[in-house]
This record gives structure tokens, sequence and C-alpha cells, in this order.
């Protein structure tokens, strides 16, 4: 099993996967342009959950994951601009995470990307343990968890 395959059709997953391609547009939350906390405040919309516009309010949210206990959900923050946080994006899994760039709109980066290796701030968990695994499991219910 891969690591992105707890994920994989999920509904965030299939949230992002429609709006991958979308133009980047300062201020933008929808599929008509985002910004980088647009995208991320969309795709959470879309799965019951708020977040502030803003990737500074974003990051004052959830709690602090180390880079080696980032799995999909889970926000990636980076400092662009040399004045702390400034971007935000979706850990999707295997290494990439979600994102709208203001050069490219919304797609899929490595986190391994020198890039992004050296303005990577950290991690945020915004979804418990629970709604994560109501997210990554199918619709069938699995009462017999071990």
């Amino acid at each position: 099993m891969g690591m992105g395959s707890a994920f994989a059709d999920s509904k965030m997953d299939k949230v992002i996967d429609k709006a991958i391609g979308t133009k980047y547009v300062s201020g933008g939350i929808s599929t008509n342009g985002f910004d980088c906390s647009g995208f991320t405040m969309y795709v959470f919309d879309k799965i019951g959950i708020d977040l502030p516009h803003q990737s500074g309010s974003q990051y004052q949210m959830g709690s602090a994951i180390s880079r080696d206990e980032i799995r999909p959900g889970d926000l990636v923050f980076f400092n662009t601009t040399g004045k702390g946080v400034s971007h935000v994006g979706i850990y999707v899994g295997d290494g990439k995470f979600a994102h709208a760039s203001s050069s490219r709109g919304v797609t899929i980066s490595s986190l391994n990307d020198s890039y992004y290796v050296s303005r990577y701030v950290g991690a945020k968990r915004i979804m418990s343990t629970d709604a994560y695994q109501t997210l990554a499991t199918d619709s069938e219910d699995n009462d017999n968890v071990q």
C-alpha cells in the first residue's frame, strides 16, 4: 500500500482533483480562481471545516505536526516572502502537496523541491483523527476495528 492510498478516492481528493488547473487570482476563493489560502479554505469548506482566508491565520489553527508525521489532509506552510508564513498547501501523500501557485494556478508540487524545502515552515493538522478516518474510508461502516 502506498503512502497516499488511505486517502485515495476520498472526498478531499475528489475536491482537489476537480480544482487542479484553476488559475491563480489574488483573493480568489472559488473555482473561477484561487489564491493559496482561498484554495485551502475552499477544499476544507467542502468537507465541512471552516478555515480563515489568510495563510498566517490558518497557521494559528490545528496542532503542529513534525515533518515525518505529515499525512494527507494536513496543511503545509511556507515562508515565500521572508516575512513569515505566506503560502499554504494541502499535503496529499507521497511527499507531494496541492496548492494554488501564483505562477501555475492549482497544482501538485513536491515538498522535496528545493524551492519549498528552503521555505518550509511547518505543518498543521486541522482534522481530528476521527474526521480523517471518516474521510479516508469509504461509505461502509467498519465497526470491527481491532
